[in-house]
């Protein structure tokens, strides 16, 4: 007899997301023979483990020279519990205004242990009680939803329709919503080469997106694990948070994609002000941060140092430092795309074109779910991601990833697909 029963236990652990976060982690490693195109994962060929010593030099050197911190005060800093918001706050604020033209004051920041962090925390201090709802942009990361199932903060879909977000359903959303009692506190969006669509919000879309959110009185999450990854002669559009004039923006950042996954470092901008009922106010990041306190007490400081060394050796710009990385990713791209059209030239089977960034979409005539990746894995030795894990229902999609393949494996992983298909139809 087993010692609990899962019905006795929190409802997200039957959740499908939660499933899927595991699942979509894990897969490669049940069928290493297979060629993966479903891994959202940047490429390994630019690591190099001596860097990381030449990181934490680089990081120690800033505390002594630019900081005027003495050798007990570097060795506290790395080595012990650290300051709750952060010990890079600093140079993740110049990251900022160098990559993204955002001005913030580095107390407005949070440092977290990956971007997953930085989204709980933000949704755990908006849910106030159960009238309170998430709206996301369908199809949505599954990571969002998973974390919104936790904090038992139900998620209303808005359609994404072919722009990224179709704005009139975000509207209706919210008045259907609001008829109900329920109370939309914020809209997690992806505006730049979204997981899993790979769609973009163009400027004007962002634009009328932030005056609807200040007409609504609604708060924008905006994910940006991708948007240093344009597709070649694709021009980067301006995050919304450096469109955001009335602090409508809380901005998620992640160091996975642009400098190092293993150091699991993101952050939080939260500038927006809280009042409090003795007139004061303080920052949402600083409220942010009494969440954190109780759920991680703080990010790994050596995890941290290794990334403030990587930002200090490119002068905070990690445009710069991924220079490769996205010439990778938009050639791999491109290649998808190409290799696509030179088997499926009937128009039965459809795909996407992406503005840049990991993710296309191909669309099938028939079923798609893990019984037929795991035929695919097994009997065709190609791996790739059903997209009904970012729904909650079927659907006939599956999403294909350049960043972790290598070139040379494109070809025979997009004949394997070509095979599969061509069985199902």
């Amino acid at each position: 007899m087993a010692d609990l029963d899962l019905t006795d236990l929190h409802g997200a652990l039957t959740d499908r997301a939660l499933n899927s976060m595991n699942f979509l982690n894990e897969v490669a490693q049940h069928y290493p023979d297979a060629i993966s195109l479903a891994a959202g994962r940047p490429a390994e060929e630019f690591y190099a483990v001596e860097d990381l010593h030449s990181y934490l030099d680089t990081f120690c050197a800033y505390l002594r020279d630019e900081l005027g911190y003495d050798e007990a005060a570097v060795r506290r800093t790395v080595f012990q519990y650290g300051r709750t918001k952060g010990i890079v706050h600093r140079l993740v604020a110049r990251n900022l205004l160098a990559d993204e033209g955002i001005t913030v004051d580095p107390e407005a920041l949070v440092v977290t242990v990956g971007c997953q962090e930085a989204m709980v925390l933000a949704l755990r201090a908006l849910r106030k009680d159960s009238n309170d709802v998430l709206l996301a942009v369908a199809p949505t990361y599954v990571g969002i939803t998973g974390a919104a199932r936790l904090l038992d903060l139900p998620v209303l879909p808005v359609a994404g329709g072919n722009d990224g977000i179709d704005l009139e359903d975000l509207v209706a959303v919210m008045k259907s919503a609001r008829a109900e009692g329920l109370r939309p506190r914020a809209c997690y969006v992806m505006p730049d080469f979204a997981n899993p669509s790979g769609l973009s919000l163009d400027l004007e879309t962002r634009q009328r997106l932030l005056e609807i959110a200040a007409a609504e009185d609604l708060l924008l999450l905006e994910d940006n694990p991708y948007g240093l990854f344009p597709a070649e002669g694709v021009e980067r559009l301006p995050t919304l948070k450096a469109l955001d004039t009335n602090r409508r923006v809380i901005y998620l950042g992640s160091f996975a994609k642009t400098a190092l996954p293993g150091a699991r470092v993101g952050y939080v901008v939260a500038d927006q002000l809280v009042a409090h009922p003795d007139g004061t106010t303080t920052l949402l990041a600083d409220e942010l941060s009494k969440i954190k306190s109780m759920l991680t007490v703080n990010t790994s400081a050596i995890g941290q140092a290794i990334i403030g060394g990587k930002l200090l050796q490119h002068d905070c710009s990690l445009i710069e430092a991924n220079r490769r990385e996205q010439a990778t990713y938009a050639t791999n791209l491109k290649a998808l795309t190409d290799g696509l059209t030179d088997r499926f030239p009937d128009g039965e089977v459809t795909w996407n074109v992406p503005m840049g960034g990991f993710f296309l979409v191909v669309t099938v005539p028939f079923p798609v779910d893990d019984t037929l990746l795991a035929k695919s894995a097994q009997d065709y030795g190609v791996l790739w991601t059903p997209m009904s894990h970012f729904y909650d229902k079927p659907v006939q999609a599956l999403r294909l990833s350049c960043s972790s393949v290598r070139p040379e494996e494109i070809t025979p992983a997009l004949d394997r697909l070509a095979a599969l298909i061509r069985d199902q139809l």
